[in-house]
């Protein structure tokens, strides 16, 4: 009886562990070679190009990553190493990693069965989002849906449709390479509501509002949208739309023409980067077909221009970083800036910009003859975890150390590319049964016309002082009409000294920060590159940068012409301030008012006389050197009223504040910020006003700083006023570079100059004491000769001490050593700051004192000054400003007739003139 009963027990087990017991209790169907057709003839096993022995390493150790980062309980991998969450995409890469390592033979078919029957038995059983389609993310280890922080939520979080097509290329590679699992993998594609994510023919995926309601949203800028709908063509889902390139439009970088997506983040809220993933993926898996082809060329190009250019090895593409904010868009171009290194929220971490280890791969076996790519991949194909868990994410482009940053995403998609190279460059799905653009499903043709090259995307995230998080677009953008020809335009500056290769490089350089930051629609350009707003100090800086480019051949006459035609419309448009003078700052979109912060104030908030002065600088400049403007600025500058900026020979600008009842009311205040103050006053002086008691001259309280005596502060008896008590360089070598240095004025500006010197020479630290901005809080820093009775410090625009916050202003260090080139240590100086730029976004704002690290920010000023600084060389050290002895305009004509409505100078003998003696070339006032 025991033995019957021991007989009949193992007979049960025997049929417990029977895939037609498993089968039938648990619905579960196993699947294995034995029950699949003969595979001898499948192509997907057909190797035609063997693995090196340095490849098969590569290849061990990336799915190495997928041994190690295996969840047992649902078949699942994680997407971050050691980290269970897993998002559709990466799904997605595990399974065609797992498919090469079958075919690679890493794997026995034993092995692949049993990892696949997990895998599919999970996937059909997952939950799905509102029991439509997966959710954007589970738990790798438990198939429970989550958030992006692995936090688990019942409903979910949406569907991503560019995930979506992602595995719906994943599940047709597996099918076709292992057509056992057909059946299978079409009952859980049926169990989906894949036209649940089609709309309009497009992608669609899903959101959850903050009030629980689910919105649909369009998914897909130009490359992955292409990419992820021909996953959908290949089970039968059609999205036409989502195919067509347009609408897009070519972006000329370093001469190659990029195709990018006019869909940006400041328009939809959504990014329109250019990477190398989605031409990598798509040449691959489909092949690069019709203007695919030239595209993805013309994007490794680029990046091999920019190595040329900057000597920085390039192959950027999205990836995991290992420290915050975890995930950055290293990309060619987005959102209106070439090479930026973004968020999803499109915030700039320029300072995490990679050397992709994918990318690298994928380029080397796309282009296997580039000696580029083989460059690039040179550099990373070593960049492996010690203990043998897989490809690192990259190089870090500052710093050159690893970014550490284990991935499913790293690792499977250079899985997929070896698998590539191992089938002879042939695609794994290829172009049978999708569609590209110009070309019909299943067909190649030749490249389609190229659409007509259109002006590049500007960058419209312009700047007033302080930054602050990014608003919408306002609504009522306005395109601003230029104002009329004004004949056959010629310059009339001759250069002295034409520039070496390498200075007309430098130039080219800053010029083009102006050339990234112009919002094409009103020919504004932002005073720095990351916030929205306009001053007029920073369009003056414009209009100065654009007569130095031209003068030094940056740009064309023609090109020249139409900017200014359209900044002159632009001024002629802005609303003024009480209708007297232009507001404080404004949106380069609209030209609405906007405070410090970005904010709209339809009144606006007052006028600088500091900024007007710097605006009336350059305008007098522009009608200098090309006459032919003079009626369009003369009536752009008789527009305005000047009764309350200069009173008695003084400087005001005008604030605003409110009262307890809301009401806003302007204030009247005397301008006493030193340096600023002088230069303004010699700019309203040009144009005949009485500022005597704002220009250089009287008495100046000094103080010792390095053994000389340096100016804090003009001793004055009309105003008790003080704001902000600090000395910079700034003002003083503008003051130089456009007006010389008179007697009074070289007394101030050269013992600023010797003090920073003597501090150099003393500790050895580099000291160009200046105003720069920078990207993260306080945004604005002074690096003072003195502020607050301390030597060398540095404060925010609050006056709060920076103890470990001065730079090295580069501005500062191109303007001394244009002015006193034979200074050994002006010479020094110019060193340490030639290389601090970007060649397509301008030059930086500086370096750090304390670590010497190249501090993130670009502005107009500071690329203004640089090209002045050029063109100042250029011109054997003259004033930029000459006299201007024309009479007969419209402004001496107004002045003439002596109409003080508008508060203009009572006389035309209050003028300016330039002259020459032992102390130099210099303007006095008459």
């Amino acid at each position: 009886m025991f033995l019957q009963r021991q007989q009949k027990f193992w007979k049960w087990i025997a049929l417990f562990l029977s895939s037609t017991f498993l089968q039938f209790l648990f619905q579960i169907p196993i699947i294995s070679l034995a029950q699949s057709p003969n595979t001898s003839s499948n192509s997907c096993s057909s190797i035609t190009s063997p693995l090196t022995p340095e490849e098969q390493i590569y290849a061990r150790a990336a799915w190495k990553y997928f041994v190690n980062n295996y969840q047992p309980n649902t078949g699942l991998t994680n997407s971050a190493g050691g980290y269970p969450s897993g998002t559709l995409w990466d799904i997605g890469n595990y399974l065609m990693a797992l498919n090469a390592a079958r075919w690679m033979n890493l794997i026995e078919q034993p092995e692949f069965d049993s990892r696949l029957n997990k895998f599919l038995t999970n996937i059909g059983n997952l939950k799905l989002f509102e029991n439509a389609l997966p959710n954007k993310v589970y738990n790798a280890a438990t198939g429970e849906m989550t958030d992006y922080g692995n936090k688990p939520l019942e409903r979910g979080i949406g569907w991503s449709a560019l995930d979506i097509g992602r595995i719906l290329a994943a599940f047709h590679v597996i099918r076709t390479c292992h057509p056992q699992y057909q059946d299978w993998l079409q009952g859980i594609v049926n169990k989906w509501q894949v036209s649940r994510s089609l709309k309009d023919d497009q992608l669609y995926g899903a959101m959850v509002l903050p009030d629980g309601k689910t919105l649909l949203v369009q998914e897909g800028r130009l490359g992955y949208e292409e990419y992820a709908v021909r996953g959908y063509e290949l089970w039968g889902f059609k999205a036409p739309k989502a195919l067509e390139l347009e609408p897009f439009q070519l972006v000329d970088i370093y001469g190659v023409k990029i195709p990018v997506d006019t869909r940006d983040y400041q328009t939809t809220n959504a990014n329109n980067y250019v990477v190398s993933e989605s031409y990598i993926l798509d040449g691959i898996e489909f092949g690069l077909e019709g203007s695919l082809k030239a595209d993805a060329a013309n994007v490794l190009e680029v990046q091999k221009r920019r190595f040329e250019a900057t000597g920085q090895l390039t192959s950027v593409s999205e990836d995991n970083i290992d420290q915050p904010p975890y995930f950055i868009y290293n990309t060619v171009y987005s959102n209106g800036v070439p090479w930026a290194a973004i968020t999803d929220e499109n915030k700039p971490f320029p300072q995490f910009r990679s050397v992709s280890t994918k990318a690298a791969f994928g380029w080397r076996y796309l282009y296997p003859d580039n000696a580029y790519a083989q460059k690039i991949f040179d550099a990373v194909k070593d960049l492996r975890e010690p203990g043998g868990g897989g490809f690192y994410a990259g190089l870090y482009e500052e710093t050159k150390l690893p970014n550490k940053a284990l991935t499913g995403n790293t690792n499977g998609l250079i899985m997929e590319i070896l698998y590539y190279k191992a089938r002879g460059n042939k695609p794994l799905i290829g172009s049978a049964g999708v569609s590209f653009a110009g070309i019909p499903s299943g067909n190649s043709a030749p490249t389609p016309p190229q659409p007509e090259t259109k002006t590049p995307i500007q960058n419209p995230i312009p700047v007033a002082v302080t930054p602050v998080e990014s608003k919408p677009p306002a609504a009522n953008t306005v395109s601003v009409k230029p104002i009329p020809p004004v004949g056959n335009l010629q310059s009339s500056f001759r250069l002295s000294k034409p520039l070496t290769v390498i200075q007309k490089r430098y130039a080219q350089a800053a010029w083009n920060y102006f050339q990234a930051n112009t919002q094409s629609a009103t020919g504004l350009v932002s005073d720095r590159s990351d916030v929205k707003g306009s001053t007029l100090w920073g369009l003056g800086d414009y209009l100065t940068a654009l007569n130095a480019a031209q003068a030094l051949d940056i740009i064309s006459v023609k090109e020249f012409d139409q900017r200014t035609r359209k900044l002159l419309g632009a001024l002629a448009q802005m609303p003024l301030f009480a209708g007297e003078l232009p507001s404080r700052g404004y949106d380069p979109r609209t030209l609405q008012p906007v405070d410090y912060t970005g904010n709209t104030v339809p009144d606006g908030t007052g006028w600088s006389a500091l900024d007007v002065g710097r605006v009336l600088a350059a305008l007098y400049n522009l009608k200098t050197y090309h006459p032919e403007y003079t009626n369009a600025v003369d009536k752009i500058v008789l527009d305005w009223s000047y009764l309350r900026v200069v009173r008695e020979g003084i400087l005001s600008s005008a604030n605003v504040i409110k009262d307890q009842n809301g009401r806003s009311l302007p204030r009247i205040t005397p301008e006493t910020r030193l340096g600023y103050e002088e230069y303004a006053a010699r700019a309203f002086q040009l144009w005949g006003f009485d500022t005597d008691k704002s220009a250089v001259g009287g008495e100046y309280k000094t103080t010792t700083v390095e053994g000389v005596e340096i100016p804090i502060e003009r001793i004055r008896r009309d105003s008790k006023l003080k704001v902000n008590r600090y000395t910079v360089s700034d003002p003083f070598l503008l003051y130089a570079l456009e007006f010389g240095l008179e007697p009074k004025m070289r007394s101030l500006f050269t013992p600023i100059f010797q003090a920073q010197a003597e501090r150099y020479r003393r500790t050895g630290t580099f000291t160009a004491s200046a105003t720069t901005s920078i990207e993260n809080p306080p945004y604005i820093v002074h690096s003072s000769i003195i502020a607050q009775d301390q030597p060398w410090a540095a404060l925010g625009n609050d006056g709060k001490l920076l103890p470990q916050g001065r730079i090295v202003s580069t501005a500062a260090a191109f303007a001394y050593y244009a002015l006193l080139p034979e200074n050994s240590y002006t010479q020094e100086l110019i060193k340490a700051a030639t290389d601090l730029y970007n060649p397509l976004l301008g030059f930086y704002e500086g370096f750090s004192e304390k670590t010497g690290k190249m501090v993130l920010g670009f502005t107009s000023s500071t690329n203004s000054i640089i090209l002045q600084s050029f063109l100042y060389t250029a011109t054997k050290q003259q004033p930029l400003i000459r006299a201007n002895t024309a009479m007969n305009s419209p402004w001496w004509q107004a002045i003439a007739q002596n109409n003080s409505d508008r508060g203009l100078p009572s006389t035309v003998n209050q003028k300016a003139r330039l002259v020459t003696n032992t102390s130099g070339t210099y303007w006095i006032s008459e």
